[in-house]
């Protein structure tokens, strides 16, 4: 017996897009989807891009398509909200990203385009579009135009920070070399030292402590290095020497709880010796 034909992607597309109507039917469907908006479905957008980046992660093909799949049907869930409201649909989603995908790659799509010398250059080229396209937004709606409009606010605050020094850089503001960002980073470092030892107020610590964490994004840009991956993997790093410690502790017949700084401070550096083995 032979096995069914495997539906195309505009079928498969068209059945899930039909899935989406039937939950947020008004007769029958579901009584949680119905009460959702843009507002509270945003929070579960960000959820499930997490976890695509979490699959990917641990290279398992089967749980990707899973999360990439959750992530879709979050797209055709506004999509379906929207058409409800007359607004727009999928299709205009969908049109909408393809003439703009073809737009920032003339050199693809174009007829007389030249090809980027290299992977560089087309990213500058790439983003001297998009710089385009927000002057030209920001313009028909009567509003000065700023090289820093477009940097989402809903944004981790590391991977914000990244990309609004990386787009001021664009335009010439910007440290020589990742050296002088080090000595940006030791002065605020004396900056947030000055108003601890004062006892400031926890308004002015905190606005230190964040003019510290913005230069240490900055020197992720400079380096090449994603601050928010690097924060993840010193996160998943801690997490697993620190699990480590409470195993050794555990074969003492102890807790956290039940141990010393000094204890635990050397069972972590136990775990550290471990792992560089």
């Amino acid at each position: 017996m032979n096995a069914p034909d495997k539906p195309t992607a505009a079928q498969a597309l068209e059945r899930l897009l039909g899935v989406m109507a039937r939950l947020r039917a008004p007769d029958g469907g579901c009584p949680w989807d119905l009460e959702q908006t843009f507002a509270t479905i945003a929070p579960f957008t960000i959820e499930e891009a997490y976890e695509v980046a979490d699959a990917i992660a641990g290279g398992d093909m089967a749980t990707i398509r899973e999360e990439v799949g959750d992530l879709l049907f979050q797209v055709v869930f506004y999509a379906q909200m929207a058409r409800e409201t007359g607004d727009f649909d999928f299709a205009d989603i969908a049109l909408g990203t393809a003439e703009k995908m073809e737009r920032r790659h003339p050199h693809v799509f174009g007829a007389d385009a030249a090809r980027p010398a290299s992977a560089e250059a087309q990213v500058a080229a790439w983003e001297a579009v998009k710089d385009g396209e927000r002057t030209g937004k920001r313009a028909e709606a009567g509003k000065s135009a700023s090289v820093l409009s477009g940097v989402a606010r809903a944004l981790p605050a590391l991977t914000r920070a990244e990309k609004l020094t990386k787009r001021a850089a664009r335009h010439r503001f910007d440290w020589p070399d990742a050296a002088q960002v080090l000595d940006k980073i030791e002065e605020e470092i004396r900056e947030l030292r000055v108003e601890i030892d004062a006892g400031a107020a926890k308004e002015r610590v905190a606005d230190e402590l964040g003019d510290l964490l913005l230069a240490v994004a900055n020197l992720g840009r400079k380096l090449e290095v994603d601050p928010e991956a690097a924060l993840r993997a010193a996160n998943d790093k801690f997490t697993r020497r620190f699990q480590r410690v409470e195993a050794l502790l555990r074969e003492r017949g102890k807790t956290p709880g039940e141990s010393t700084l000094a204890e635990m401070d050397a069972l972590w550096d136990q775990a550290k010796a471990e792992e560089r083995r």
